[in-house]
């Protein structure tokens, strides 16, 4: 199993049953397996967005999922902090993680520097996740965001599918 069959994978077994997400070139092969699964998949145009429709379906008693890539955290960050944070909606985050030292776009280093300090400051706890051996955490936090009733997130590195078959 290839390492976006396994996010995928893990996912289901977690009991994710809705993904929302913003497109990014990275994500696109756990977007292809999502849009032939068993998870509901819904594209947004926004992260705020994907945080609305997360929230609601929390409160609807399902488990949300918000894919996107880390520039987009900015873009989410009063959402997250004045209406998932406030009302302890359970949402993961799931992001690739742009601008380290190989990103080729100038554009993406600084929210790729930023994005772990701006979850830092909004007191959400995360995962980075390397490299295939590093996604038997993914389930566990998965698990611990529904059980617990809060916002986790983890940061996808450009490595996990350079070292992945």
């Amino acid at each position: 199993m290839n390492s976006n069959q396994q996010i995928v994978a893990a996912m289901e077994r977690a009991g994710v049953d809705l993904v929302c997400s913003v497109p990014c070139n990275l994500l696109g092969g756990i977007l292809g397996l999502l849009d032939a699964g068993r998870i509901r998949h819904v594209p947004v145009t926004r992260e705020e967005e994907g945080v609305g429709i997360a929230a609601g379906a929390a409160l609807a008693g399902k488990r949300p999922l918000l894919l996107m890539q880390n520039s987009g955290l900015g873009n989410c960050v009063n959402a997250l902090a004045s209406l998932a944070g406030l009302y302890e909606l359970p949402l993961f985050l799931l992001m690739s993680h742009r601008g380290g030292a190989r990103e080729l776009i100038a554009a993406q280093k600084p929210m790729g520097a930023a994005a772990p300090q701006v979850l830092d400051a909004l007191g959400i706890p995360y995962d980075c996740i390397a490299a295939p051996d590093d996604l038997g955490r993914l389930e566990s936090a998965l698990r611990a965001t529904y059980a617990g009733s809060r916002v986790r997130a983890a940061f996808l590195q450009p490595e996990l599918w350079s070292c992945s078959a």
